[in-house]
């Protein structure tokens, strides 16, 4: 028998999750057995399952119990993919905090609270953000004021109006505040016109002084008491609902947002040649996970779905493609796509405690292929990363990976060489082929008809 402990689950005394033979589990301990039993007997857990808005899991036998503190250990369902907040899109980010609002909402008419109000208890599945914590909730008392608050300013407010007010790429600083964004931080860095707005100014810039002023006192459970009603918590909710609501980021004007409309260099009958091979591979090979890393807008991953694949995951660089792409699975009610940020030179590594906490990017992998398309160019190139350890990196994510090589004839190349030294000799077809042969048999390689490139279907070697 194996066992072994989450490693993000571990903060909370009322449970944690663990693997047991490789089955996900969820220990409730006694401490939080009251909890629990209102939850599910209120009607909330029900309710919030027939919206698709938590995690489904169902009670098992307490003899698979991870130690002598559980009082019920029940097992969610297991999402293909664990993602976190600084690889979402801006709309994915605010799905999350209005998903977590709603039910919040929902809670507050079964006299139930949210204890807190992190982002990381919220996944994606399916096309839509999804609760997974379900030892969240807490007895509502009335008068006291919504313990989660802060967390929730911080993990969803403060880097939503950072990234539409600022700079979009400031939802990376979620990777280095794990607990989200400091409210005096982000006051700082949001423009002075954001004061004037009546939401922002309460809830960032006077929270920030508010904090500060606080900062060295001591409140009392009993001074605390009283200060908000049930009322005065709805409007609250609906003031925050209401401010994220508002929140806008338009795409556009980032480096590749417009490539497929506007900067390809494949043609229409370029694109379509490699479409369509691209699809024969992949029934050929019938992955049901595949990684399409530096997706663009996802064109090509939703040719994966097409041919068969139940889980794509589809990275990019550039958050205007992640947002279009994001956008675009919600509008056409896209079950089987999850649109993610990823810089592969510096993926999202392994943080909070341990540096474990938070999973890094490789070790959330196998998938069973990855695609690699219009891609190694910007490897080998822009970033100087050898042939030899792109081909270690990509062996470690999936055994199958379809390639596309870039020769430097390509206009794409040409662009990247025109301002430096072309000091690049061994990059060539030749020398690709044989730093991937180490790892990988070539099954196959096929031109791209009206264009320089050549596809790749590589099979990872067995050790």
């Amino acid at each position: 028998m194996s066992l072994s402990n989450v490693p993000g689950s571990f903060r909370d005394p009322s449970g944690f999750l663990y693997y047991r033979d490789n089955q996900l589990y969820r220990q409730i301990n006694h401490a939080y057995s009251r909890q629990y039993e209102h939850l599910i007997q209120s009607g909330l857990y029900d309710e919030l399952c027939d919206n698709g808005m938590i995690v489904p899991h169902h009670e098992v036998n307490l003899d698979l119990a991870y130690d002598d503190q559980a009082y019920k250990i029940i097992q969610p369902q297991k999402l293909p993919t664990i993602s976190y907040p600084y690889e979402w899109a801006f709309s994915q980010l605010k799905d999350a905090a209005l998903l977590t609002l709603s039910i919040q909402q929902a809670a507050l008419k079964k006299d139930i609270v949210l204890k807190d109000a992190s982002a990381y208890n919220v996944q994606f599945h399916h096309g839509r953000p999804v609760f997974i914590d379900t030892l969240s909730f807490d007895f509502y008392e009335e008068g006291r004021p919504w313990a989660a608050y802060r967390q929730f300013c911080q993990h969803f407010l403060a880097p939503l109006a950072l990234m539409c007010r600022t700079d979009i790429r400031l939802n990376q600083l979620l990777r280095v505040y794990i607990d989200g964004i400091p409210m005096d931080l982000a006051s700082a860095l949001l423009p002075t016109t954001s004061k004037l707005n009546f939401s922002l100014g309460m809830h960032i810039h006077l929270h920030a002084r508010t904090q500060k002023k606080f900062a060295a006192q001591t409140h009392s459970s009993e001074k605390v008491k009283g200060s908000l009603s049930k009322k005065s918590f709805l409007a609250l909710l609906d003031n925050l609902t209401s401010c994220i609501q508002k929140l806008v980021w338009k795409p556009g004007g980032t480096e590749w947002y417009d490539y497929y409309e506007s900067n390809n260099n494949y043609g229409e009958e370029g694109l379509k040649e490699k479409e369509i091979l691209l699809e024969k591979v992949l029934r050929r090979i019938a992955p049901k996970t595949v990684w399409d890393l530096g997706s663009n807008t996802g064109y090509f991953s939703r040719i994966a779905v097409k041919a068969g694949a139940e889980n794509v995951v589809s990275w990019d660089i550039d958050p205007g493609c992640v947002e279009s792409n994001y956008r675009m699975m919600v509008r056409q009610k896209e079950t089987c796509l999850l649109p993610l940020l990823l810089d592969l030179t510096n993926p999202s590594p392994g943080i909070g405690w341990d540096n474990d906490e938070r999973l890094p990017m490789q070790m959330r992998a196998p998938a069973d292929a990855v695609l690699a398309l219009g891609l190694i160019h910007h490897l080998a190139i822009s970033n100087n990363v050898p042939l030899s350890r792109i081909a270690d990196f990509f062996c470690k994510l999936a055994p199958w990976l379809i390639l596309e090589f870039v020769p430097k004839e390509d206009s794409q190349v040409q662009k990247l060489l025109a301002t430096r030294d072309d000091i690049f000799t061994t990059y060539n077809q030749d020398c690709f082929e044989e730093q991937f042969k180490e790892l990988y048999t070539i099954e196959e390689s096929v031109k791209v008809q009206k264009t320089k490139r050549t596809l790749y279907c590589l099979k990872r070697r067995k050790k």
